[in-house]
């Protein structure tokens, strides 16, 4: 056993006023009616990595209702032979806490100790949305592979609202911008960087696996021009474009105006142009290997998140996804409506049916 949790308890979290888990390290399949509570469960599991969960929620709006007493999670995470009690709770709306082996903790250290991957129905349109879902899907990505990105992505994005509240005023002394700019050169190249670095993870983990699923040929692109190859470099395009920004009322240069594009690459088709079948198996495809690469980088996969996953592939996907999964090690959560979608896993995984009770969800072994 890599990486899994071995125990989880869910205390007035969404509609689970309480339920408890005792986990093997398998792969785990949640199955019941829509809206029982499936993927709350799965929220759940995300916070136990930095961030704010894969729903990308405010605290308060995790807490179960009409109590809104706020929300506890707790579980037992076994890394690699090594077990660690974490904690994470929110009270009265305010931002969650984390506590690791009865310390108190800092969400980066949770995501030294903790790497979680997930992929949820609301992805399926990465490839024709907006850039901002793209960045966002990469920095997840980012962050799995190098837990320090998030505090570089969060303090870039202070200072460059910070700029803009200047640029919307149209002040125009440059002492103003001088320190924020620097920040903004230091820690930008810092996430332009790190993404750059995870890109070539996930090219390496594909070029080195055989699979069903298809691989994507990734590249980072900027919505004009280049992004700025130096933190100096991107200082000076700060400066420069000052002018610039200030009829536009924003900051237009930086890692905030980088996109992802990908293309099928034995089609040489863009992804935005592919079928919604091969959307999804694009995606499948970048999140096992982002398993692989962090199992070649860490020594073990992650924790996967993988919602309503089985009910957008074939029986011959469904079954080539759970034999990688096995082969990977790793302890993916998966959600479906019915045990027949998890039948190709046969006692590989472990079971559970989640149901609404009236009063709350239930989760009780299968």
């Amino acid at each position: 056993m890599a990486l899994a949790l071995t125990e989880l308890t869910v205390s007035h979290f969404r509609s689970h006023k309480l339920a408890r888990m005792a986990l093997d390290g398998r792969p785990v399949a949640l199955y019941g009616p829509n809206g029982a509570g499936k993927t709350n469960i799965l929220e759940a599991v995300s916070l136990f990595s930095p961030g704010r969960g894969m729903r990308r929620a405010s605290a308060a709006e995790m807490t179960r209702r009409p109590e809104a007493l706020g929300w506890k999670l707790s579980g037992l995470l076994d890394v690699q032979g090594r077990r660690s009690e974490i904690e994470t709770w929110s009270e009265g709306g305010a931002a969650r806490q984390v506590r690791i082996d009865g310390k108190t903790a800092s969400q980066i250290d949770l995501g030294k100790l903790a790497r979680v991957v997930w992929l949820m129905p609301a992805m399926d349109r990465l490839w024709i949305e907006g850039a901002e879902g793209r960045r966002r899907f990469l920095d997840r990505v980012t962050l799995s592979f190098d837990p320090s990105h998030a505090e570089a992505a969060l303090t870039y994005e202070k200072a460059m609202r910070e700029r803009n509240r200047l640029l919307k005023e149209q002040v125009r002394d440059a002492h103003w911008y001088a320190a924020l700019e620097a920040q903004m050169a230091e820690t930008g190249h810092r996430i332009h960087t790190a993404r750059l670095s995870a890109l070539a993870q996930l090219r390496a983990a594909q070029e080195q696996a055989e699979t069903a699923f298809p691989s994507a040929e990734l590249e980072l692109v900027q919505s004009e021009g280049d992004m700025p190859e130096s933190a100096q470099d991107l200082l000076e395009a700060l400066a420069e474009s000052r002018f610039r920004d200030l009829s536009a009322g924003r900051t237009l240069v930086g890692p905030h105006r980088s996109d992802l594009y990908g293309v099928f690459a034995a089609k040489g088709v863009a992804a935005s142009e592919c079928s919604t079948g091969e959307q999804k198996a694009l995606l499948v495809s970048l999140i096992l290997s982002n398993a692989r690469a962090l199992a070649a980088q860490v020594g073990a996969p992650p924790i996967l998140l993988l919602d309503e996953v089985a009910a957008h592939l074939d029986a011959d996907r469904r079954a080539a996804l759970y034999d990688e999964i096995c082969a990977l090690g790793a302890q993916a959560w998966m959600t479906g409506t019915g045990p027949e979608l998890f039948a190709e896993l046969g006692d590989r995984a472990q079971s559970f049916v989640v149901n609404d009770a009236g009063d709350g969800s239930t989760v009780t072994p299968a």
